[in-house]
C-alpha cells in the first residue's frame, strides 16, 4: 500500500484532497503532509536497517528486551536518518501547501503568486519566490539546529 502510495504524483492529488477536504486549511496541510511523509519514512526504514548487527548482538549477549534493544540501539541510529529526511520533507512540505493554494485557495501565497502571474506582474512573482526560498531555508536550518540538539552524538 505504501509502495502504491509512493507512486501516486502528490501534485496530482492536491485537486482531490480540495473535493474531499474542501477549500479550507485542512486541504493544504494534507497535501503538504503527503509530498513529505514518504521522505521521512523511507530514512526512518534505512535508519533501522541499518544498525550494526553487532551491537544487536551485543544486546541479546546482554539480555536486553527487544523494548532496550531499539530504545538503546535503533533508535539511537535511527535519529540521524530521520533528521536527514525531515531536512528534505521540510521543504516539499513548503512545496505542498503552495501547490494546494495553487489548486484551491484564494488567500495565501499560493494564489498570491497566481494573482501575480495573471497581472503579468514578474517582480511580484519574484519577491514571493524570493520569500518561499527564505522560508525554506529559515525551517531547513531549524531543523538542522533540532537535529544537533538532539542528535548531539553525531555531530
Amino acid at each position: 500500500i505504501i509502495l502504491v502510495m509512493q507512486t501516486i504524483p502528490k501534485v496530482a492529488v492536491a485537486p482531490l484532497m480540495i473535493i474531499w477536504l474542501g477549500y479550507g486549511m485542512s486541504s493544504k496541510i494534507v497535501t503538504a503532509a503527503l509530498l513529505a511523509f514518504f521522505p521521512v519514512l523511507v530514512n526512518v526504514v534505512a535508519g533501522i536497517k541499518t544498525v550494526d548487527p553487532r551491537r544487536i548482538t551485543l544486546m541479546r549477549m546482554l539480555c536486553a528486551t527487544p523494548l532496550q534493544t531499539y530504545l538503546k540501539v535503533r533508535l539511537p541510529n535511527m535519529l540521524t536518518f530521520l533528521f536527514a529526511g525531515l531536512e528534505v520533507a521540510v521543504v516539499l512540505a513548503l512545496i505542498g501547501a503552495i501547490v494546494g493554494e495553487f489548486v484551491g485557495a484564494s488567500v495565501g501565497l499560493g494564489s498570491l503568486i497566481i494573482q501575480r502571474q495573471a497581472q503579468v506582474d514578474v517582480s511580484g512573482v519574484f519577491s514571493i519566490l524570493a520569500y518561499l526560498s527564505a522560508t525554506g531555508l529559515l525551517l531547513t536550518l531549524i531543523v538542522k539546529l533540532a537535529g544537533r540538539r538532539i542528535v548531539f552524538w553525531n555531530n
